[in-house]
């Protein structure tokens, strides 16, 4: 897989990522309930609306690049395991985020505290990993390489958009 098909495929778990901050909102998963160590479970954004807002949109997003895209992307695999794919995506991005926030209150951290691995990269890898764990042949064609890329990308770019969605006021704070 060249860097410009990594890209592509891994645009479901960056676009669902990122939609929660507009479509976000609502009951939050955690009810507000604590953990065992007085801290919320997760932290007020992170909503169910958010949850499967993210998913709903990074999996449309893979079911349009398969639709239109579907003889040079990820060759060798059925229309089925592309769109599961996009489906695992999207969950693993999702639950990427849920695992970084819960490790933020564990550690301590305010909601809307900065953190570089969990706010930017927990969500990319753990998204990769569910695809890896899934087709294990995938890891060949991501490879070290392409993880590095990926992470590197996932970083500037979450730093951008972040920026810009707060300059939006989108966000309350750029990160």
């Amino acid at each position: 897989m060249d860097l410009a098909q990594l890209v592509v495929f891994v645009f479901p778990a960056w676009l669902a990522n990122a939609v929660p901050v507009v479509f976000g909102g609502g009951n939050r998963i955690d009810w507000g309930k604590k953990f065992w160590d007085g801290q919320p479970v997760f932290g007020k954004s992170k909503t169910w609306r958010g949850l499967y807002s993210g998913m709903a949109f990074g999996f449309a997003s893979g079911a349009v690049i398969v639709a239109f895209f579907n003889e040079f992307y990820l060759a060798g695999y059925s229309v089925y395991e592309k769109l599961y794919l996009a489906f695992l995506l999207s969950l693993g991005a999702m639950l990427g985020d849920l695992l970084g926030s819960f490790i933020k209150r564990r550690r301590g951290f305010k909601e809307g505290r900065p953190s570089l691995v969990m706010d930017k990269l927990v969500f990319v890898a753990t998204a990769l990993g569910l695809c890896v764990a899934y087709s294990p042949p995938l890891w060949a064609e991501i490879g070290w390489t392409g993880l590095a890329f990926i992470l590197a990308l996932t970083y500037a770019l979450h730093v951008f958009f972040n920026a810009l969605a707060h300059r939006l006021k989108l966000k309350s704070v750029p990160w």
